[in-house]
């Protein structure tokens, strides 16, 4: 996107609503909330995101955009866009000099933590303006905030929900050390929106797995999470071959083997790589060539991991398991499964939905096998849909029905609730007043609303509390906090 002016990124509405507000209003006070679940699975949604957000639209690109250029170049670029697309007279620009004279951003946000599981109907986070002049800044900020907020806490949500399933897998059929945060990877990047929302659902799967493919989730991490991946395991990427490598040599060779021989023996002779298998015909490669290579395999200093890229990938995964076993064998673990010779892998890399990953699980688990012994790949279809009794649920802002509404406001010096509850509305009544969220060991988080700001500030249970004010960062959270929140402490 190109660095526009931040006042112009709002739906074109917000540009009116400050003269349609109540006069002598001072005070305004808006909640983020999921308020139902379209998807069965999901009755709670992992909080992330928000503290990237800050960093980067309401301290960076605020500071640069807006405070830190000069005032006619700020408003005339405003003024260039309202009076062609409005009209003169459908706004005012009075609101727009105040907030660049002031100076700052006079916006206070209280939230839970990132890593929470907050359930329905729960507010994950308030605003609020802290200069009386400004209580139509925070709705103003409504569109930018949701767009930029949504699916992070859906990518979070999803690595979650695989993560559980390796979870109560891994616990039945693996040695306790095998590194679970491991066992899925995400491949995802070429099929997001964009750049920016690869970048940032993969930095929501980050928080349950290690695995990823996205290169610039890592650097993305550490400006916005406080980590640093030369000291502490932030995100790992792994050697491939893709389909132009085997094309291309095959074209040169006329074989698979002699490519297959050379990334043993010369390119990754003490390294773990996986190759691509099926360009042609996979099983014969699994079937025919693998055993011509079985010396080479058991020398290398490392893991081959077989990949498979078409077909019924529940049926090829498995069933590479089992011939893999079959040629090269291995070890039985400590539960009391079979655990391949650790120079082989089997693993199928992008096709792998939350249903499939059970399935694939479950039919190695009755076969006597440790699950570890794959390692699945999750694309961009798992970021982005869901497939629940044959019916695909794509995901967007209404998957959670995440919204950011108005429920108090302070008109010359005395507190109103206000709410919004239409009568065939159902889901979209709005909570009424400021909210104190509380956190229950057996419930989890709960709320109440009906409080002034000043009574629920004061309210020393109240899980809310300030991460940004009036330009800064209050609170700033590490990857490592947020994964140990969200995993309970076992990572």
């Amino acid at each position: 996107m190109s660095r526009v002016n931040p006042m112009l990124l709002i739906d074109f509405y917000k540009a009116v609503h400050a003269e349609m507000l109540p006069k002598d209003i001072t005070k305004s006070v808006s909640y983020f909330t999921p308020r139902m679940s379209r998807v069965e699975r999901w009755d709670k949604v992992v909080m992330f995101g928000l503290q990237g957000f800050i960093k980067t639209y309401l301290m960076d690109y605020f500071e640069e955009e807006f405070f830190d250029k000069p005032f006619d170049e700020v408003i005339g670029e405003y003024k260039r866009i309202m009076d062609a697309a409005l009209g003169c007279e459908a706004y005012k620009i009075e609101k727009i000099e105040k907030l660049h004279k002031l100076g700052y951003l006079p916006i206070e946000i209280i939230a839970l933590p990132e890593g929470s599981m907050v359930p329905m109907h729960v507010p994950m986070f308030g605003i609020t303006n802290t200069h009386p002049d400004f209580a139509w800044l925070p709705q103003s900020l409504e569109s930018l905030i949701s767009a930029e907020s949504w699916h992070p806490m859906i990518a979070a949500t999803v690595g979650y929900t695989y993560r559980q399933i390796v979870n109560e897998y891994y616990e039945k059929t693996c040695d306790d050390n095998v590194a679970r945060a491991r066992a899925l990877g995400a491949f995802d990047f070429r099929g997001e929106e964009c750049t920016d929302s690869a970048v940032k659902a993969g930095a929501g799967w980050c928080l349950s797995f290690l695995n990823t493919a996205t290169v610039p989730t890592i650097p993305y991490l550490e400006e916005m999470y406080n980590c640093d991946c030369t000291k502490e395991p932030v995100a790992f990427g792994s050697p491939s071959t893709e389909h132009s490598v085997m094309c291309s040599n095959y074209a040169m060779d006329g074989d698979e083997i002699t490519l297959l021989r050379r990334l043993l023996t010369e390119i990754y002779p003490n390294t773990s790589f996986s190759a691509v298998l099926d360009s042609y015909d996979y099983w014969n490669i699994i079937d025919n060539v693998l055993p011509q290579l079985k010396k080479d395999i058991l020398a290398h200093n490392g893991c081959m991991l077989m990949r498979g890229d078409s077909g019924d990938c529940v049926d090829v995964v498995t069933k590479t398991v089992f011939k893999l076993w079959d040629e090269f064998g291995g070890t039985v673990n400590s539960k009391g499964y079979k655990v391949l010779d650790p120079h082989v892998k089997a693993i199928y890399g992008d096709s792998i939905t939350i249903q499939r990953c059970e399935e694939i699980y479950r039919i190695l688990e009755e076969n006597g096998f440790a699950c570890s012994n794959v390692a699945l790949g999750v694309g961009s279809f798992s970021m982005q849909c869901i497939e629940e009794d044959g019916v695909l649920k794509p995901f967007t802002r209404d998957t959670f029905s995440s919204c950011i509404k108005a429920t108090y406001c302070e008109i010359a010096n005395k507190p109103y609730p206000i709410f919004k509850n239409p009568k065939d509305g159902g889901f979209k009544k709005s909570q009424k007043g400021c909210c104190v969220v509380r956190k229950d060991d057996e419930k989890g988080y709960t709320f109440q609303d009906g409080y002034t700001w000043e009574d629920a500030c004061d309210n020393e249970k109240n899980e809310l509390v300030t991460i940004f004010k009036d330009g800064m960062l209050v609170k700033d959270q590490s990857l490592q906090e947020i994964r140990a929140l969200l995993h309970g402490g076992v990572f």
